[in-house]
């Protein structure tokens, strides 16, 4: 157990602490998106059927979101500093390993095993910055920067893991994932020290009250719906661009790029929209701005061959709309249980991934993931149900003021 000194000895700048906590809250993010690439060739390399394939997608999404929940509590038990440093080890040990191997079972364990490593790492790191900096006014300055640095994941990963298979081969992305993650654990080895509280583990809140809020349900809806467009976004791009459209890996990357380099330019002028419209106004906004973006991609499916303007243009606004939504998102599902954040935090994380993960693969799976209609029904569904969701509690909050008025 840690003791007060331990605690204070966190004595980093925050440049320094974000060069420490970075890689682990990158990589995470990284494994998904430097695949993207060589998803369509991973049908012949394994010998097996893109459904396998979805699968080392889909798990990891399931894996990364179902761990928030289990190794969030151990972190609370054992310290932040032995999950972190144990996640980074299976996350690192399996990236290798999956570098090694052409077995199509195998390869997906390791997927699973990578996301759980991935997980442990990203629980610890978010745990930390709670313990260090909650009442500081640099953990605002952290969780911003963690945002912005994300934002080019996305963007920048699938031109890495394309350039890297085309000069090394594809065995090349795994390895690099692995060499990334053990530097980092080498460093945290030697200079992440142990924050958890003394006077014993914090006791997280109960799973109850959170699931019973409809303000928690709605936005985590919302979350679902911004983020698993997203994922449907990179399960089927691969397949139309590369597959259908005739696209290089590098020219697919640089096509797949635009779409995150939108959301990194619309995050800019986020905060001035949301502060003009609201928690529930930036959210709606964020779902029509979904449906144009569905109706777009159907009429580009029904009225012309996949190509960059049918399949990527429209995907712009719909990344403008899951800038607005994300937002907000947290804020709106969160707010009510500052005194819970841990478990909050990781229920929201939990739910978000199961709903992208589950819904999403379906999607992929029986609309066919080498069209744009898993996009265009992800998005719709996910978009109507978080709308009809906003309604309902907006009726709720006008019940509730019209009883609060009659009883004063």
């Amino acid at each position: 157990m840690p003791n007060p000194k331990e605690v204070l000895s966190w004595k980093h700048s925050v440049p320094a602490a974000l060069l420490l906590m970075a890689p682990f809250d990158l990589l995470a993010s990284l494994a998904m998106d430097i695949y993207l690439p060589v998803v369509p060739a991973m049908t012949g390399i394994l010998h097996t059927s893109p459904a396998v394939i979805q699968l080392t997608l889909s798990l990891y999404m399931v894996v990364l979101g179902l761990g928030q929940v289990v190794f969030g509590p151990v972190s609370d038990r054992v310290g932040r500093r032995r999950v972190l440093l144990g996640g980074a080890w299976v996350f690192a040990s399996a990236s290798f390993l999956l570098a090694g191997t052409s077995e199509a079972a195998l390869f997906v364990g390791l997927r699973v095993l990578q996301a759980a490593g991935a997980s442990a790492a990203l629980v610890a790191t978010f745990a930390t910055v709670r313990d260090v900096y909650a009442e500081r006014p640099e953990g605002t300055v952290i969780y911003s920067l963690f945002s912005a640095m994300l934002a080019f994941v996305p963007a920048l990963g699938p031109i890495a893991g394309a350039l890297l298979a085309r000069h090394f081969g594809w065995r090349a992305i795994f390895v690099t994932l692995g060499v990334l993650a053990a530097v980092a654990m080498v460093n945290a080895f030697a200079r992440w020290s142990e924050t958890l509280p003394p006077e014993g583990a914090r006791r997280g809140g109960a799973f109850g009250p959170i699931l019973c809020s409809a303000a928690f349900w709605t936005y985590t809806l919302g979350f679902s719906a911004a983020m698993g467009t997203f994922f449907v976004f990179f399960s089927t791009a691969p397949r139309v661009l590369i597959g259908r459209a005739g696209f290089s890996e590098v020219g697919f990357s640089l096509a797949f790029a635009t779409a995150a380099l939108v959301m990194i330019l619309t995050t800019r002028f986020a905060k001035r929209f949301v502060g003009r419209w609201g928690l529930a106004g930036s959210l709606a906004r964020g779902m029509c701005l979904l449906l144009l973006g569905a109706a777009l991609l159907a009429a580009g499916q029904l009225l012309a061959a996949p190509s960059f303007w049918t399949f990527v243009v429209p995907m712009w606004v719909i990344a403008v709309g899951i800038v607005f939504a994300a937002s907000v998102t947290a804020n709106g599902a969160l707010q009510a249980f500052s005194a819970m954040a841990g478990t909050s935090v990781a229920l929201y994380f939990c739910v978000q991934s199961l709903v992208v993960a589950v819904l999403g693969t379906l999607m992929v799976l029986t609309l066919g993931g080498d069209t744009a209609w898993p996009l265009v029904g992800y998005a719709s569904l996910m978009a109507l149900v978080t709308l009809g969701a906003l309604r309902h509690l907006h009726r709720r909050h006008l019940s509730q003021r019209e009883a609060s008025v009659a009883g004063s």
